[in-house]
């Protein structure tokens, strides 16, 4: 049996109202480490497994490493998992209690990435967050899912961050014949690695990361995303941190489910931009997680951004 779960894919109506079009929910939130990651992750980890890998080591900014934390112990290997110092305490505890090793090191994530692979030994295998043929053929099954229930979108809205998602959905489409179905892919401002490239054409790397979305914080997506996003229909859209919060808050009270800001970048483009969805009547939206949030966190944000909207009303004056 595969590590993931087959996750439920319902109507939305409180979407489907504020898009004023059909709106499907692809539920992934609801995999037991708590995000999409286990499908890909949990298909890499068994074949490392198979291949007699005795250690796994992995670097992540939150929800990877609590799914190869999740994994490791489902199979009985032992888990390393490097986080850089913006991981939330809250994933930090999720990994650990999975029974991981967790290393904090470096100010972003590809610091803690470079790290992660200084430790590999002879009998370990790194498994990458999101830039791996293996997690790609895994994350594919969530579009495998949607084609058995028989339900053709006319658009796939999801959140990029180092692109692992991406990659797999574009290989679900693909492989189900779903080739002409365009992604939106969504980015929070300030981690929006993905629209930045194909605005230039280049894949640029980000200076820095200043959203508060962490679980998008790659400041370059994988060549193969950069690639797949200039052959397949790509609609990048970029929303404020604010929108992201606003969005999970507005997704709690309409579907009793808690996400993080690096979902509610996708929400935010059902609940508030109708112009992104014009030309589609029938949307997957993919609920990518949530596990590393919580509600006093999403309440701290929604009262800094409240104060920083008086700040510039007063500014005005």
């Amino acid at each position: 049996m595969p590590l993931h779960l087959e996750t439920p894919l319902i109507e939305s109506d409180p979407l489907s109202l504020a898009a004023r079009r059909r709106v499907w929910l692809k539920l992934d939130n609801l995999q037991p480490p708590g995000s999409f990651k286990i499908r890909g992750i949990g298909l890499a980890c068994e074949a490392h497994a198979r291949a007699g890998k005795r250690r796994f080591v992995s670097s992540s900014g939150g929800n990877a490493g609590i799914a190869v934390a999740y994994a490791g112990r489902r199979l009985s290997i032992p888990v390393v998992v490097v986080v850089p110092e913006t991981t939330t305490e809250r994933a930090r505890a999720l990994i650990q209690a999975q029974g991981a090793q967790l290393v904090v090191h470096g100010a972003a994530w590809h610091e803690a990435n470079a790290m992660a692979q200084s430790m590999l030994g002879e009998d370990d295998a790194f498994l990458h967050p999101f830039d791996d043929p293996l997690l790609w053929q895994g994350h594919a099954t969530l579009i495998d899912e949607v084609a058995a229930a028989a339900i053709k979108p006319d658009a796939v809205v999801l959140s990029v961050g180092g692109g692992g998602l991406f990659c797999g959905v574009v290989e679900g489409l693909r492989r189900n014949g779903w080739q002409d179905v365009p992604v939106i892919a969504a980015e929070t401002d300030g981690a929006d690695a993905l629209a930045r490239s194909l605005a230039t054409g280049d894949r640029i790397a980000l200076d820095a990361i200043t959203s508060i979305a962490t679980s998008l914080g790659a400041r370059q997506v994988c060549e193969q995303a950069f690639a797949l996003a200039r052959q397949h229909p790509v609609r990048p859209v970029v929303v404020s941190d604010q929108a992201a919060v606003q969005a999970c808050e507005r997704f709690l009270d309409d579907h009793r489910l808690l996400v993080e800001p690096a979902c509610g970048a996708s929400l935010a483009v059902a609940y508030g931009q109708a112009s992104a969805l014009a030309d589609f009547e029938n949307v997957l939206v993919v609920v990518c997680g949530g596990v590393t949030a919580t509600a006093e966190q999403l309440r701290r944000w929604r009262g800094t951004f409240d104060t920083m909207e008086a700040a510039r009303e007063d500014a005005r004056r």
